[in-house]
């Protein structure tokens, strides 16, 4: 009888052991999936790499232009507050483009009319900066755009240093790029 209540605790204990090991490696198999999907969007990731056409047809990788500071802006032509910073972004490109910064102007292609209204768009307002078409919205899913305009400030090292959802002012971008120096 003794032996028999011995062998009964060790298989509960066995059990019990299974269980925990087990729920341990489901938990941390969970974890590392939550990581991996949120790697690269969060500050002090390396910003994901993305490939995106201009108007012209010109292929834009994000890491070809590692060695500079980056206003990563994700926008749509239909959008106000989009509209509204669209100016405050060409002012600041026109005062800070020799300063080693480059802004990359992410059009929202899927949630456009048509790629005309885009370059319509970039026509009447006179952007001078890159602007590329996510026309699958793939960049704007990796970076998990949920609202526009949204903005990630990278350093010269391609890292994500900050992340601004709303639209933002001349002074906002240049207070944003003083702070990587």
């Amino acid at each position: 009888m003794k032996l028999n209540k011995y062998l009964v605790g060790i298989v509960l204990l066995v059990i019990a052991g299974g269980l925990y090991f087990y729920m341990g490696q489901k938990a941390a198999g969970e974890q590392k999936t939550a990581e991996k999907t949120s790697q690269g969007v969060q500050i002090g990731n390396l910003a994901p790499d993305f490939t995106l056409r201009t108007l012209d047809g010109q292929m834009v990788n994000l890491s070809d232009f590692r060695g500079k500071k980056v206003i990563l802006n994700f926008w749509a032509t239909w959008c106000p507050p989009c509209k509204a910073e669209v100016p405050e972004f060409e002012k600041f490109y026109q005062e800070q483009q020799s300063d080693n910064i480059e802004i990359i102007a992410v059009d929202i292609t899927d949630q456009e009319k048509s790629k005309e209204d885009v370059a319509d768009f970039i026509k009447a307002y006179g952007i001078t900066y890159p602007v590329v078409l996510d026309e699958k919205g793939t960049a704007a899913s990796t970076y998990r755009i949920s609202a526009i305009p949204t903005t990630y400030i990278l350093d010269a090292q391609g890292i994500i240093r900050q992340k601004v959802t709303g639209a933002m002012s001349s002074q906002a971008l240049t207070d944003a790029v003083t702070k990587l120096k």
